[in-house]
């Protein structure tokens, strides 16, 4: 086994182990039957925040039901490109992968954020957690992947030290 992971790159690893089944089964579930998904463990603060803060009517509920499902899905697709990526050596060294892992960290960041005001507003405590825990795994991820540089080529200074020794000896003769 190759000891060249990046550090966010491992740990975006772990971050899509996560998220893509747990973020795709909810919403699969609400694609399936809005409503019911909608008030499932996972999305129970933004079903009790719309129905009491904003007052929609049950089609509308859908629609934005609908709307967490199609995010939630754009972040397990984004994860999946990530762990796609990865799987090139030369493409996680060079840090090509960082986009998509960015794109889902953004989207995911989103997303669980504004669930965990909504669920702080209707007094969810255990929503609350859930959605504080997977905005601090997220967050803690973009961290390390801005601090985190890509690997640097590798340059080989004995052969531009000599380039260099040449060049500087051949200006001192045409003085």
């Amino acid at each position: 086994m190759s000891t060249n992971w990046r550090i966010s790159s491992f740990n975006g690893a772990l971050l899509a182990a996560y998220f893509i089944p747990a973020w795709t089964i909810v919403a699969f579930r609400i694609m399936i039957s809005p409503i019911h998904g909608l008030y499932e463990r996972p999305n129970v603060s933004v079903a009790l925040f719309i129905s009491d803060h904003l007052q929609l009517a049950a089609l509308t509920t859908v629609r934005f039901a609908w709307l967490l499902a199609l995010g939630k899905l754009t972040v397990v697709g984004f994860f999946a490109i990530f762990v796609v990526l990865i799987t090139r050596a030369s493409i996680r060294k060079a840090g090509g992968c960082d986009e998509a892992l960015a794109m889902a960290l953004a989207i995911g960041s989103a997303i669980s954020f504004a669930s965990m005001v909504m669920a702080s507003q209707v007094g969810e405590i255990a929503a609350l957690r859930l959605h504080a825990t997977e905005l601090l795994m997220l967050l803690g991820t973009a961290v390390v992947l801005l601090v985190e540089r890509p690997a640097q080529p590798q340059i080989d200074r004995s052969v531009t030290s000599d380039d260099l020794s040449l060049q500087q000896s051949q200006l001192a003769e045409h003085r």
